[in-house]
């Protein structure tokens, strides 16, 4: 290595990214593209449909503590896409360990608290849920590298107390602060291309780097749950 000022061949390449494996404690926003499907219990806006008929969240997540603390990480969960059920199913699958990670919950956990504790009344209560992320590589639509949260990681992780905080609680459950039920106040914006990953590179424009012009405001009525209990309600037609 020369490291000369004006010698740029060992200048590290992509120094943006967030090494692959990192293990951080992050905050997902949903970029709302404006699509809904009350039959999939997808209402609010907040879902987005590609060109192809892909149906996805946008998720903006923030590093909250550490090293990478207020960096930003762009990446989708898929609800649905036309090529098969592959791609909504690993949706599914990263919802339900962001649920796990975020109350504080143990995989293996199959208790009726834990259950509940694993629904949700609606996409609206993901928007601002804090857990624990494993942030990887991925490569966007253009086929150049990007970090991607593809897994949360749960209370079962050897490192996950240490990144978690105050998200691990006692008994193995800690209800989120986004946990009830809210409808949007805001209307629903033009549909704008996100991300792709590599299954779905067909299916969307190349990405745009924006960030978000708006924020969902708060709620503007109580939940509809019953009192006391956080976790009350049907399971919504969309998390079965």
């Amino acid at each position: 290595m020369t490291n000369a000022w004006n010698d740029f061949n060992d200048a590290r390449q992509n120094a943006n990214l967030i090494p692959k494996g990192t293990i951080a404690k992050v905050r997902l926003t949903i970029r709302p593209g404006g699509f809904d499907d009350p039959s999939q219990g997808w209402t609010g806006g907040y879902a987005k449909r590609g060109q192809t008929g892909a149906v996805y969240i946008d998720a903006e997540y923030t590093v909250l503590e550490g090293k990478y603390a207020r960096r930003k990480v762009w990446s989708m969960i898929g609800l649905y896409s036309p090529k098969g059920p592959d791609w909504g199913n690993m949706g599914r699958s990263l919802v339900r360990g962001i649920l796990n990670s975020a109350r504080g919950l143990s995989d293996k956990d199959n208790s009726p608290e834990a259950q509940n504790a694993r629904r949700i009344a609606g996409i609206a209560d993901l928007d601002g849920i804090e857990f624990v992320a494993r942030i990887d590589l991925g490569t966007d639509a253009n086929g150049d590298e990007k970090n991607d949260i593809r897994q949360a990681v749960t209370r079962d992780h050897k490192d996950y107390a240490a990144a978690a905080g105050s998200l691990a609680a006692p008994m193995g459950f800690a209800p989120a602060p986004a946990y009830a039920s809210h409808q949007p106040a805001y209307a629903a914006q033009a549909q704008q291309p996100a991300y792709a990953t590599p299954a779905e590179q067909q299916d969307f424009a190349p990405p745009q780097h924006q960030q978000p012009t708006h924020a969902p405001q708060q709620p503007a009525h109580a939940p509809q749950q019953a009192a006391p209990a956080p976790v009350a309600g049907a399971r919504p037609t969309w998390a079965q």
